[in-house]
């Protein structure tokens, strides 16, 4: 990250001159996302449903905030657990569950417990959890998104994809109307200060929230460091989504193609980065297995990089 230069006033034009156009697109895109999900729309919005807690950054009287702001989380109704957080504090109301069947950790709601303290994040919370976006195009649709939860935050794990559209037309926005910020023509590059021996940072990244914390020593060497990424956050909100699944389309007997698309349809909808969250490097294939009650393998389904579907009993 950083920023290493400033815009000159030929770059800013160049950009101006597509940012309508951009924000075209991003319009076309959540207008064709509405229309998929409405040719099937039971299916699109009762796709995996759980019912989960939600977190995310939120600004000043509840907007839209990817950067600047404290966290903000609430229950499967809507109810509010905590608002406005300093991130700083997050340790004290954010805890990491540990499995021995996972190198994840399972991160909840201090409050709530490990049980009912799991939670979602990325967008789907994200628009769940605002009260307003503060560009007029997304705000529309965010109306719209929200009329379809009922009352209640739309919890299908296929609206991920709504939400992040509508992100995107907001952004498309943003953009347009920081390209009118006179500051993006200045030379103050990067704020100066003290060395400090802890630093916490929160931000929405595309994937969701990312807690990061270090602790250094005299000499700037990091002596501890944690890092809770977006898909970690996800960990149990992805097993609960499988689980939906699992109980639809197993039949107890024997592993399909059906399951294992069902499966990676509601894997992929989190976008999530096992590297990233279990801090290796390395590629997993999608593997199922069907044990017993003993543990005993029934059945396996591996389905590699390439694509290609192996069975292994």
């Amino acid at each position: 990250g950083g920023v290493n230069k400033s815009l000159s006033r030929k770059e800013i034009d160049y950009l101006k001159q597509d940012s309508e156009q951009v924000i075209t697109w991003a319009g076309q895109a959540v207008a064709l996302i509405k229309r998929i999900f409405a040719q099937h729309y039971d299916y699109h919005m009762n796709f995996a449903v759980i019912d989960s807690n939600m977190l995310s950054v939120v600004g000043g009287e509840g907007a839209f905030e990817l950067y600047h702001g404290g966290l903000r989380a609430r229950d499967s109704d809507g109810g509010m657990i905590f608002d406005q957080l300093d991130y700083t504090d997050y340790s004290d109301y954010i805890h990491e569950g540990v499995k021995n069947w996972s190198y994840m950790k399972f991160p909840f709601i201090r409050s709530l417990g490990q049980d009912a303290g799991w939670y979602r994040v990325r967008p789907l919370a994200r628009v769940n959890n605002c009260d307003f976006f503060p560009t007029p195009l997304a705000e529309k649709e965010r109306v719209e998104f929200v009329a379809a939860g009922n009352g209640r935050p739309v919890q299908s794990t296929l609206a991920f994809h709504w939400a992040r559209l509508i992100e995107l037309l907001h952004c498309a926005e943003a953009i347009a109307e920081l390209l009118d910020d006179c500051d993006l023509g200045g030379n103050e590059l990067r704020h100066t200060g003290a060395l400090q021996a802890t630093g916490i940072g929160v931000i929405e990244a595309p994937r969701g929230t990312l807690i990061h914390h270090y602790e250094i020593n005299d000499e700037g060497i990091v002596e501890k460091a944690n890092l809770i990424v977006s898909t970690t956050h996800n960990n149990q909100a992805m097993n609960e989504s499988i689980r939906k699944v699992a109980n639809q389309y197993l039949d107890g007997e024997c592993l399909t193609e059906a399951l294992l698309n069902q499966v990676e349809v509601a894997i992929r909808a989190y976008d999530p980065c096992l590297s990233c969250a279990t801090h290796a490097m390395g590629k997993m294939p999608l593997q199922l297995n069907l044990v017993n009650e003993n543990n005993e393998l029934l059945d396996q389904l591996i389905k590699n990089a390439a694509g290609n579907v192996s069975r292994v009993r």
